[in-house]
């Protein structure tokens, strides 16, 4: 006798659905895809998929979309729920206003949240969720300390990140350099960015751990735009309310910082522009 291929059970093959939809945001699966690995009638897949989108939609953990055409198939969009967002932004503004986060020169001490896999997730899927409809081709940050946050987010949309250097690197290849005022202190500095690291004509977001002034910001879209590219959003994880006059508006943050109380410690909100 021939070998039997395996039949699955609806609660086995939504889970498996599950599992390789959520481990690759926003890349398309053609269905044939699943009812080769499961042995099963494409309508039988269309239903598990039903079930999925249900309970996503319910729970409002992101969204199963269908992409029509020859090369269509399904894909999982991140999402989170208003509640959520509220509830993490509180958690963030908690954990930054410990009175011992204040180091010299009146920053807060972050580091330990931008590499703590747990939280730059839950911040990823926030500020990923809002550049769902958008055509993102690259998510763009400055070395160092927003990288993790920003390949989250980059792998939460489906696209690559692309990392711009404060200063060149021979093993680069050849580079785009221009100099920027940044916002706060006002300095002159500079960023660069191998002329192979994105295709000209590109759209991309810029994600970040603290904007100031936005200095950097503009900094990039002067870059991008050496490029032929355009920025197209900006998402922050905490945005200092002390430079009122932000050399740009179109942006979104999780919390806000608001200075420094008597007690020495960070005065944070969450923020009101979290959705666009």
């Amino acid at each position: 006798m021939g070998d039997v291929m395996e039949k699955f059970s609806r609660n086995q093959r939504v889970s498996a659905i599950t599992k390789l939809l959520v481990e690759n945001p926003n890349k398309i699966v053609n269905l044939n895809n699943f009812t080769e690995i499961f042995n099963a009638a494409k309508s039988t897949i269309s239903e598990d998929v039903v079930i999925i989108r249900d309970i996503f939609n319910k729970l409002k953990v992101g969204n199963i979309e269908t992409i029509s055409g020859a090369s269509g198939g399904i894909k999982y969009v991140c999402g989170v729920s208003e509640e959520e967002k509220e509830k993490f932004a509180k958690k963030l503004c908690l954990i930054l206003a410990e009175k011992d986060r204040i180091i010299p020169g009146n920053f807060i001490y972050m580091t330990d949240i931008m590499y703590n896999p747990e939280f730059v997730h839950e911040a990823a899927v926030i500020l990923a969720s809002n550049f769902n409809d958008t055509e993102v081709q690259y998510v763009v940050t400055v070395e160092t300390k927003g990288i993790p946050l920003a390949y989250e987010v980059a792998k939460m949309l489906g696209v690559e990140l692309i990392i711009v250097r404060r200063d060149s690197r021979v093993t680069e290849g050849p580079t785009v350099s221009i100099n920027y005022v940044s916002g706060s202190g006002k300095r002159i500095q500079s960023m660069s960015l191998a002329r192979k690291a994105m295709k000209r004509g590109s759209k991309c977001i810029f994600i970040d751990d603290f904007m100031k002034a936005g200095g950097t910001a503009l900094g990039i879209v002067d870059l991008l735009r050496e490029f032929n590219s355009e920025l197209i959003g900006i998402g922050v994880l905490v945005d200092s309310m002390e430079n009122k006059s932000k050399l740009i508006s179109n942006y979104i943050s999780i919390v806000q910082f608001n200075g420094i109380s008597e007690g020495g410690s960070a005065i944070l909100v969450p923020s009101k522009n979290i959705e666009k």
